[in-house]
């Protein structure tokens, strides 16, 4: 790590408590949110390989697939309605996520769950059932108004159980679930695929009903955090018993002290919106732009909505597409649970160094192949198609171990309470519009850049590699009241927050 680009976390005040069983519980429904997302980026990368699908919804772009010859590989999938089919959700989550905001404010952070996980289960069975290209993406948009609440609640939630050194892991468990509902969504896929009748397609979309119901379910017993309630209530004696619950220990007195504080102040401000944009939360803000920004231009969404159809580009078969997703999965959920191990003892710049690292060469490599070695037409040898699938499971694993995780987590620790909610919304607002337009114009792209398009996602990994080296300072172990402190004795940030913000930090002797 570089000098004075971090902080060191002993430098705060930590916590009594632990691991509870009733935390698990409440961190692994809540994380069914993240599991109904990854499932959902599989599915729509699945079926929109499958030859069924682009014959009911998608004619001509099946006709291009079987029977156009003269078109480049690289156009054969060139169509604004197969791409509007991907981005239609997130275009829905993007407009949610500004009401989401006012709800999980306002309400608290589990009803938001409740609203997206009711919503999921409509757009499922729309999709399932659907018999036009207007039904099918209407299903999308309650998807999207789903997807909206959820990430606005969920990562939220998750942090303010956890205790600071556990937040790390526990935080993690979203994009951890959404890893292992990308590779359900695969594994259900290939099986589908091969049902006799052209009819697989729709047990795909269809079974997205089955953890929308377990979120769904779940979100009515599930606690809210006490972070919420006391923001909400000045019942602090029903906030107490919920921490100590949560935490297992009667020892909760420093930790409900600093939540009320927080609460304070957040509640003098009547503008969230209006109070982040001061000069003393510009990191903060910078951070909630950046971040998933930066998580989009990895270009991960897009190899995730359309890896089937890219391994169909270089010339692999329906059915291996399709399981080579599944194994680009695996990596990607086996990557993910490595970083939750070691989030929180080796800390989040380390990781996201050197997964920009791991995903710069194979963006490179893989660029390079497909420019020497794939035509407008033809494809890959076999051996030239396992190379880019290794070099793709390596940028998977690259993204697993950083961005993927900590673009969800890092965010939703950083903000202090009163722009908590709003902060959450710009981040879910941004990762919402920048997937919708690089959803939106991949296929494109791709018919245009070729192989470049490579190149082009390979350069953002370096720039982002660099941001992160220089501007971002490290949030391990550090508790989410207390976050404002590392901004202050950061090298280039503490000349906007240096003189405006005069809470001290707490330092663990003068306690």
């Amino acid at each position: 790590m570089a000098a004075g680009f971090g902080i060191a976390a002993g430098d705060y005040k930590q916590y009594n408590g632990g691991i509870t069983f009733f935390l698990l519980l409440s961190c692994l429904v809540a994380a069914m949110g993240g599991f109904i997302f990854g499932y959902d980026i599989g599915v729509s990368g699945g079926v929109t390989s499958m030859e069924p699908f682009l014959e009911k919804f998608f004619p001509g772009v099946q006709s291009r697939m079987k029977q156009d010859t003269s078109i480049s590989n690289y156009c054969k999938f060139d169509s604004q309605m197969l791409t509007l089919f991907t981005s239609s959700l997130y275009l829905a989550g993007l407009v949610t996520s500004f009401f989401a905001s006012w709800i999980t404010d306002a309400f608290g952070r589990k009803p938001s769950m409740l609203a997206g996980g009711s919503a999921f289960l409509a757009g499922a069975a729309l999709n399932g059932a659907a018999f036009n290209i207007y039904m099918l993406i209407l299903g999308r948009i309650f998807l999207g108004i789903g997807v909206g609440f959820t990430n606005q609640a969920v990562p939220l939630y998750l942090s303010e159980l956890a205790l600071p050194k556990h937040r790390g892991a526990i935080s993690n468990g979203f994009q951890f679930s959404l890893g292992i509902g990308f590779f359900a969504a695969n594994i259900v896929n290939y099986g589908t695929e091969k049902i006799t009748g052209g009819w697989g397609w729709r047990v795909s979309l269809a079974m997205a009903a089955v953890p929308a119901s377990a979120l769904t379910l779940g979100a009515i017993f599930l606690p809210e955090t006490p972070n919420s309630f006391i923001q909400r209530s000045d019942d602090h004696e029903k906030a107490r018993r919920m921490l100590q619950k949560i935490r297992g220990t009667n020892d909760v007195q420093s930790e409900l002290e600093d939540l009320i504080e927080a609460s304070d102040a957040s509640k003098k401000i009547k503008n969230p919106y209006k109070n982040i944009l001061r000069r003393k939360y510009r990191p903060q803000l910078l951070m909630s732009v950046a971040i998933p920004f930066f998580q989009i231009m990895t270009g991960i969404n897009v190899v995730g909505f359309y890896a089937p159809i890219l391994f169909r580009t270089i010339g692999l078969g329906e059915s291996a597409s399709l399981l080579s997703s599944v194994i680009t999965g695996v990596v990607g959920s086996g990557t993910t649970f490595i970083a939750m191990v070691v989030v929180d003892r080796v800390g989040r710049r380390f990781l996201l160094l050197v997964g920009g690292v791991l995903m710069f060469f194979p963006q490179i490599l893989v660029g390079g192949i497909m420019a020497v070695k794939l035509g407008d037409q033809g494809g890959l040898s076999k051996e030239y198609s396992y190379a880019v699938l290794a070099l793709i499971s390596l940028y998977i694993a690259g993204f697993g171990v950083s961005w993927g995780p900590l673009g969800w987590l890092i965010p939703s620790e950083i903000f202090p309470m009163e722009i908590r909610s709003a902060g959450q919304s710009v981040t879910v607002a941004v990762n919402f519009l920048f997937t919708f337009v690089v959803g939106q114009t991949f296929l494109s792209m791709l018919c245009h850049f070729k192989a470049g398009l490579f190149f082009f996602f390979g350069g953002w990994a370096a720039v982002m590699t660099v941001f992160v080296y220089f501007l971002l300072p490290e949030t391990k172990n550090i508790p989410i009241e207390q976050m404002d402190g590392i901004w202050r004795e950061h090298w280039f940030w503490k000349r906007f927050v240096g003189g405006d913000n005069k809470k001290v930090m707490i330092k663990i002797d003068e306690i």
